[in-house]
């Protein structure tokens, strides 16, 4: 495709608002758009981006036998409550109500209903261990966003999920993990 034909354009002008150079970087060659303060568009480039980093994420995670899963972004507040985060996550947690009245989260991170599977799924430890990962949007109600794409309200992040039987074997799994996230970076 030609750079006439994309939808979004490169811009010569700094962002007044971006502070970090990377944040200006991809404000200016056209990889994403602010929609509001935190919450950015990822245009044509930008996703081009974010699919090849995922692809790359997903290779490493699968050579470990990871296994993908993907987890809802709106979390049931029983599951935050039973672990008491409910409390005490802070303002980051976005809280809200269905209109039956039922409370709900938008999801900052996932470790609540990763568990809440888990004790769904695995009745002996004969079924261990497991390692799941999922690549997922999450929503954080930052007080103040700022640094342009590093301290966003809505962003993509990728978790892994080891559960073993031990913490034997989760030593075991942590410097194999290690190695992965240092051929990812590589």
């Amino acid at each position: 495709m030609r750079l006439s034909d994309l939808f979004t354009r490169t811009l010569r002008d700094v962002p007044a608002d971006a502070e970090l150079v990377s944040h200006r970087l991809a404000v200016r060659a056209g990889l994403v758009r602010p929609v509001a303060a935190g919450i950015y568009a990822l245009m044509p480039l930008g996703w081009r981006v974010v699919r090849k980093i995922e692809a790359i994420l997903r290779e490493e995670m699968d050579a470990l036998g990871g296994q993908e899963v993907r987890l809802p972004v709106v979390q049931p507040a029983e599951l935050w409550q039973a672990t008491g985060r409910w409390e005490t996550f802070g303002p980051a947690l976005q809280k809200f109500a269905a209109e039956s009245g039922r409370e709900y989260v938008l999801g900052p991170t996932h470790e609540e209903v990763i568990a809440a599977l888990a004790a769904r799924e695995i009745d002996s430890y004969k079924q261990l261990p497991q390692h799941l990962y999922q690549i997922q949007t999450k929503y954080r109600n930052e007080p103040r966003a700022r640094g342009g794409l590093i301290r966003l309200r809505e962003f993509t992040m990728k978790d892994a999920y080891s559960l073993d039987a031990d913490a034997a074997g989760l030593d075991r799994f942590y410097p194999r993990m290690v190695a992965a996230y240092a051929r990812i970076f590589e």
